[in-house]
């Protein structure tokens, strides 16, 4: 007789299952919800928005915020801009990362705990804004493209990640077999340790890209030029310029257009913001689970 090889659910397993099953669904609904909102209201006429008339899908569909905000040229320099800090913070930022993360995750590597231990000192204790803006001043970096990726060139927290998942994943006999065919340290790490490690890299690489993307308080105290400024920078100069001031007062109209203005394009300017890392972000996606687990256990 042939044995059933369905699985036997008690009674409070059920009820788990039941419970568990609404309380995930209670979160992605509020996970999810702000985000379809945000679309929807991107998508509706200013007066459904100040109205409040927009709950779930578009009400009176216009693209009146998008055309608003691509019709400002700086918008376009904005994400040049952007996309360029990105681009060239990432890079430099996995590089510094990897340098020197796969250092402290060899044993043989002589005082890597008093390294580990400076480096961790700096994630308790910085040295503050001014003396950091003086710094940066005194390296000529004001005003340059170089002041928005060389001064958080890395992370000590995605070092210690790294060096976890190094130490986790690259053996020592490894190493010892490439040392006796001859191998040196670079070419170690260039031919067998970057092409084992794509996880972490992805990680590493979602990680700085996300920061960099929506950076905005290193353009706001290191940059004046406009012409620098990165996509974080322009948006916020949009709103600011469709507020509605002191002297709008006086004309009623012009305050509410201003006001369902302002709204409209900030919702609008979310999701053109927001576009470039959900493109992102699937590629990267079936490493980052993995990278990030591996890299969080204790080595």
């Amino acid at each position: 007789m042939r044995k059933s090889s369905s699985i036997y659910y008690s009674r409070s397993d059920k009820i788990f299952a039941v419970v568990n099953t609404i309380f995930l669904l209670f979160i992605f609904i509020i996970v999810v919800y702000p985000l379809i909102y945000v679309l929807s209201a991107s998508f509706s006429s200013t007066q459904a928005v100040m109205s409040g008339r927009v709950w779930l899908l578009p009400v009176e569909p216009t693209l009146l915020g998008y055309k608003a905000v691509f019709n400002n040229r700086s918008i376009m320099t904005g994400y040049a801009n952007s996309f360029y800090y990105t681009v060239l913070g990432t890079v430099i930022n996995v590089f510094m990362t990897i340098l020197a993360a796969y250092p402290l995750a060899r044993k043989s590597f002589y005082g890597r705990n008093l390294i580990m231990g400076i480096f961790t000192f700096t994630m308790l204790f910085s040295g503050g804004l001014i003396p950091t803006y003086l710094l940066v001043k005194q390296l000529g970096l004001i005003n340059t493209r170089w002041a928005m990726v060389i001064p958080n060139a890395m992370s000590v927290w995605n070092v210690i990640v790294a060096r976890t998942f190094f130490s986790t994943t690259i053996p020592e006999e490894l190493y010892e077999a490439g040392e006796l065919d001859g191998c040196s340290d670079i070419g170690f790490i260039s031919k067998i340790v970057i092409p084992l490690s794509g996880p972490i890299i992805a990680v590493l690489t979602l990680f700085y890209a996300v920061g960099h993307w929506n950076s905005y308080f290193q353009a706001l105290i290191y940059l004046k030029d406009a012409e620098l400024f990165p996509l974080q920078i322009i948006l916020r100069n949009i709103l600011i310029q469709n507020e509605t001031s002191g002297e709008m007062m006086r004309d009623i109209s012009e305050m509410q257009r201003r006001q369902g203005m302002a709204e409209l394009l900030k919702y609008s300017l979310i999701v053109v913001a927001s576009i470039p890392v959900l493109i992102m972000y699937p590629f990267v996606q079936k490493y980052f689970v993995r990278g990030v687990m591996i890299g969080a256990l204790k080595g």
